[in-house]
């Protein structure tokens, strides 16, 4: 992030950030609250003109390699993460239940948006959320996706703290 602050024009850019989220994690014997990157090896620049950040982008870097590498974010992914990251760039941690199969998130940023969990590891207190959902995409519950070897443009989920905290049969 320094080097995009010194070598782009300050016109280029409104905001550089990285997107972390909180997670528990067990060790020592003691829950532990960590920050982790959201989407490690990505920057995000913010602009309000796209064409003048990509000529300053351009400058620093080979036509082959800044092609592939640079990603525009859709807007409803954008929205997306808007939503639950806030101003901040930061996914708080979310609690909830499980009653009779269903999840009903409790307290956090996760709260209304049951429907779009896709994967929940209870062990590990982490969850798997669609940052889009396609109307007529029906995604069976449990459905384990990667991103190793995508581009954040084919990404379709994020991870999320989620402690589940009662499971009532």
């Amino acid at each position: 992030m320094t080097i995009c602050r010194e070598k782009l024009s300050p016109k280029a850019y409104g905001k550089i950030f990285v997107l972390t989220y909180d997670r528990l994690r067990r060790y020592e014997g003691v829950w532990h609250l960590e920050r982790q990157l959201m989407f490690p090896g990505h920057i995000f620049l913010e602009s309000e003109n796209e064409e003048f950040l990509s000529e300053e982008l351009g400058k620093y870097s080979d036509t082959v390699e800044y092609q592939k590498h640079l990603i525009r974010m859709s807007q409803e992914k954008e929205m997306f993460l808007k939503r639950l990251c806030k101003e901040e760039f930061h996914l708080r941690m979310s609690k909830g239940i499980i009653c009779k199969g269903n999840t009903q998130i409790t307290e956090g940023p996760l709260k209304g948006l049951e429907n779009r969990i896709c994967r929940i590891d209870r062990h590990k207190r982490l969850a798997k959320i669609e940052m889009i959902r396609k109307p007529d995409e029906v995604r069976p519950y449990g459905k384990k996706v990667g991103i190793e070897g995508k581009s954040l443009s084919d990404v379709c989920y994020v991870t999320a703290g989620l402690e589940i905290t009662e499971k009532i049969v």
